[in-house]
């Protein structure tokens, strides 16, 4: 998925998926590569405990495809 440069449809996606997920703002861009790529290369879990883990950040960029009409 390319990305537009600050767009205010993908950012709001991204701020109200965030939000529902419970990432904090100052990690939102830590999404934005991953949408970049196709769900099968997608970062894991890698168990070690990150903050935020991989998991969430794929629940955000899941959430924000959806919110803008993509097969996540």
């Amino acid at each position: 998925m390319t990305i537009p440069e600050r767009d205010p449809v993908f950012e709001r996606a991204l701020a109200e998926s965030s939000d529902e997920v419970g990432l904090p703002s100052y990690y939102r861009d830590c999404v934005r590569p991953i949408l970049s790529a196709p769900k099968e290369r997608w970062p894991r879990c890698c168990g070690g405990g990150c903050e935020p883990c991989n998991e969430v950040l794929c629940a955000v960029a899941e959430g924000v495809l959806t919110r803008l009409g993509r097969t996540p």
